[in-house]
């Protein structure tokens, strides 16, 4: 099974700094254990500050829900059925994209969350980070 520890998080961090660096955003990119502690955080030239809040937060909704943070955008809506979550937890929930389990074995061992665009951008960078620890 593979860990997140700090080299398989300079890994991840990478894999999702090319995809930011190919679609042209700068963004903050953080990747965290199974247990939600941070073992990296990377904030690319001229991304925003306040994502590194954010994309800490996100990869922390990952794990701590075992789930994509994108999964919660419906049920968070106004008269949905989860609406008020991003307010528990002392407003760690984040109920949009970005994201994202790492699984191994079939079960969450960490998260990667990335902010610093477009919730799509933040996906896809996200998602570039899940396919750099797969191939670990």
């Amino acid at each position: 099974m593979s860990r997140i520890n700090l080299e398989n998080a300079k890994k991840i961090i990478e894999g999702a700094e090319k995809k930011a660096s190919e679609i042209g955003v700068q963004m903050v990119i953080s990747v965290i254990d199974e247990g939600g502690n941070l073992v990296a955080v990377h904030r690319m030239d001229d991304a925003w500050l306040a994502s590194i809040d954010i994309a800490q937060n996100k990869a922390w909704t990952s794990v701590a829900l075992k789930m994509p943070t994108s999964n919660l955008e419906e049920a968070t809506v106004p008269k949905a059925e989860l609406f008020g979550l991003n307010t528990t937890n002392q407003g760690r929930i984040v109920v949009f994209g970005g994201g994202i389990p790492l699984e191994a074995d079939g079960k969450v061992v960490g998260a990667i969350g990335v902010s610093g665009s477009s919730v799509p951008d933040d996906v896809k960078v996200a998602e570039a980070g899940v396919e750099a620890f797969k191939a670990l």
